[in-house]
């Protein structure tokens, strides 16, 4: 039986007040966070993250949040933690293919987490 749009926007906003923190990695992050993004000057962390209120069974950002990517990684995967370092892992979502040839910064213009997909 599929959720209602009502439970759907509960269980995101329940997710959403959580402290959330986004993850890069270079690999299928898979169930665990594997492959996420380490190094550089300033070093890679993982930044915060908010949510607008849930609507229609999905989630929407509210910042941007900025990461600083070392030189000679490839992003290929947005993460989704309950904590800057260490902690629990939420999942991840697919991006558009980005090289670092150099020192530089990734940008989420836009994250959703939509559990009508």
């Amino acid at each position: 039986m599929p959720y209602s749009t009502l439970a759907k926007n509960l269980m995101l906003d329940a997710l959403g007040a959580v402290a959330l923190f986004v993850s890069l990695h270079e690999s299928d992050p898979g169930d665990n966070g594997a492959g996420e993004i380490s190094g550089g000057s300033p070093a890679y962390v993982r930044k915060a993250i908010t949510w607008n209120p849930a609507n229609g069974g999905s989630l929407d950002s509210i910042i941007a949040p900025v990461l600083d990517v070392p030189a000679g990684k490839t992003v290929n995967y947005v993460g989704f933690w309950s904590a800057e370092s260490g902690g629990d892992w939420y999942g991840a979502s697919d991006v558009v293919d980005e090289v670092f040839g150099t020192q530089g910064t990734y940008t989420l213009t836009d994250a959703d987490l939509d559990l009508n997909a």
